[in-house]
């Protein structure tokens, strides 16, 4: 490559010769703070006359004193070194006759070499078996990544928001829809097989921290921090899914047509990146490299053209639920999707009429601020999350009674706790647990999971009974409902989240099994679950 400022064959000899010159100089300074060649009448201003430098001659005796102070430093060390040597000899001396030895010691004799080399077999066995145990753990921590890789296969990615994401949703209801719920304001509906944005709700005056969906209609719930929540509607059109472009063909023969591959005149490295950077060969690179690959240079978070920019927009809510005192941090719809509960930094959840907007129950009892709320699919349900390490299950299934329950099953904040279709509840926290309970008996969890890092919002999938864990470590993994480790979503330069991961959600609609997952990297990512083979490999 060419250099600026003329030719660099000075600078490239100076570069090779650096530590030659170090050394010399080194070699100069001991040279003349040595204390055997100096004579006592020389002076060291003498001394320093005739040698080539550009330093002060005061700043010169300063470097000679100082260096001259860690030499005897040297010396005194070397001395008590030496001390400490004879002792250890003296002392095995005295000890030879019982059969021990110092470490340090020379073992000379028979009985000595015999212990001694009874005790280098016993750590030579010692070092053989740590490194046979590490080596194995290192080979089966391979071959789970790998199997990862095929059980969990990246499906697309959804990148439009211009901050973190907190939550994420499946519509349940036709058509079949992602919605994305984010620290900037706004909240996105996405196409799940194109990626594209469909359309963008910003209502919202503070973070949008949640996003549901009505069980049957096309409403969605979002919390905000704004102290509300709002509920609105919304229409989409799915985009007409485009087939996959056949580029296994014409990238090749595209590459191969240039005229420096057919006449086979050879390439250098800049003339190969320059044709690469034309865009000429990017599909044949994303068809090598796969679909982690991303050929635009724009900085995270900035969208492209069919960012959420040119999609429609909603601005005003169908309905404003405003009870809350403080951020509204979580919202779901109950079953039937009449009545939705909300959760606040407040303290308290609050239960409304869809209909009138009118605040019915106020839920009160935690000790801090609450981090999730969740409602039962089929039964009239409520487990509300906190930060004073509890969760409370809320029973509004007898009109005249309204039962409440309070687990303290983890030590640190509960940052999500969720029902299963089942009689089971599945709490994650800060404390790095995840506890299966069963809602008959929850006097104790039936399975404890012990993970690594912090555990973010989780979700179950409904048919198999899969838990998905996100954590801020940016990992994401897969256990079953008896605590066994199924999988870990890939992750690299190339694939996965860059940040922490904050929710994660199911979409079993179809024959596949897809899990949603989406983080503070300001994206939403799609991953394609091989449950027969998951479950095989347990």
């Amino acid at each position: 490559m060419p250099v600026e400022g003329g030719s660099s064959s000075g600078s490239a000899s100076a570069a090779r010769h650096p530590k030659q010159k170090r050394k010399a100089h080194s070699l100069s300074i001991r040279r003349t703070n040595s204390t055997e060649d100096r004579s006592p009448g020389v002076q060291r201003g003498d001394m320093l006359e005739g040698q080539d430098s550009k330093l002060p001659l005061s700043l010169r005796n300063n470097l000679l004193d100082l260096f001259g102070q860690i030499e005897r430093e040297f010396e005194n060390l070397y001395i008590e070194n030496l001390e400490l040597r004879r002792e250890i000899d003296s002392l095995n001396e005295r000890l030879t006759g019982d059969g021990q030895i110092i470490e340090g010691g020379d073992p000379t004799k028979g009985a000595l070499k015999t212990k001694a080399s009874h005790s280098t077999s016993q750590l030579s066995q010692k070092l053989k078996t740590t490194y046979k145990a590490s080596t194995s753990k290192i080979v089966s921590s391979f071959k789970a990544t790998a199997g990862s890789r095929a059980l969990c296969q990246l499906l697309k990615e959804y990148v439009g928001h211009r901050d973190g994401i907190w939550d994420l949703s499946i519509t349940r209801s036709p058509p079949v829809v992602l919605g994305t719920a984010s620290a900037d304001h706004s909240a996105l509906l996405w196409s799940i097989e194109t990626g594209k944005c469909l359309l963008r709700y910003a209502g919202h005056a503070g973070s949008v921290n949640s996003i549901k969906f009505h069980p049957t209609e096309q409403m969605a719930l979002t919390a905000s921090g704004d102290q509300t929540a709002h509920i609105w509607r919304y229409m989409v059109q799915l985009p007409a899914p485009q087939p996959p472009p056949d580029v296994s063909v014409s990238s090749f023969s595209h590459f191969f047509s240039h005229p420096r591959v057919s006449t086979g005149i050879s390439w250098n490295l800049m003339e190969f990146c320059h044709f690469l950077s034309m865009g000429e060969c990017e599909c044949l690179i994303h068809s090598l490299i796969g679909p982690g690959y991303d050929s635009s240079d724009r900085e995270e978070g900035e969208v492209d053209g069919d960012g959420p920019c040119e999609v429609p927009t909603i601005r005003v809510p169908t309905a404003t639920l405003k009870s809350h005192q403080g951020v509204a941090i979580a919202a779901d719809w109950l079953v039937g999707g009449r009545q939705v509960v909300t959760a606040s930094w407040d303290r308290a959840a609050n239960l409304y009429e869809v209909e009138t907007c009118e605040l019915v129950h106020t839920l009160t009892g935690h000790d801090q601020e609450l981090t999730h709320c969740c409602t039962h699919p089929t039964q009239r349900l409520v487990v509300t999350s906190s930060r004073d390490t509890t969760f409370r299950l809320w029973d509004f299934r007898d009109p005249s009674i309204h039962s409440v329950n309070v687990f303290q099953g983890h030590t640190d904040t509960v940052t999500s706790a969720v029902f299963t279709v089942g009689d089971n509840v599945v709490s994650g926290s800060d404390d790095r647990t995840v506890k299966v309970w069963d809602l008959k008996n929850m006097r104790s969890p039936i399975a404890t999971i012990r993970t690594d890092s912090a555990v973010n919002r989780i979700s179950v999938s409904a048919n198999q009974r899969i838990i998905a864990l996100p954590h801020d470590n940016r990992q994401v993994r897969l256990f079953d409902m008896s605590g066994v480790r199924l999988a870990r979503l890939p992750r690299s330069n190339r694939m996965g989240h860059r940040r922490m991961v904050c929710c994660t959600a199911w979409n079993e609609e179809n024959q596949s099994c897809n899990l949603f997952t989406c983080g503070f990297d300001r994206q939403a990512i799609g991953w394609n679950i091989n449950i027969p083979a998951l479950l095989q490999e347990k």
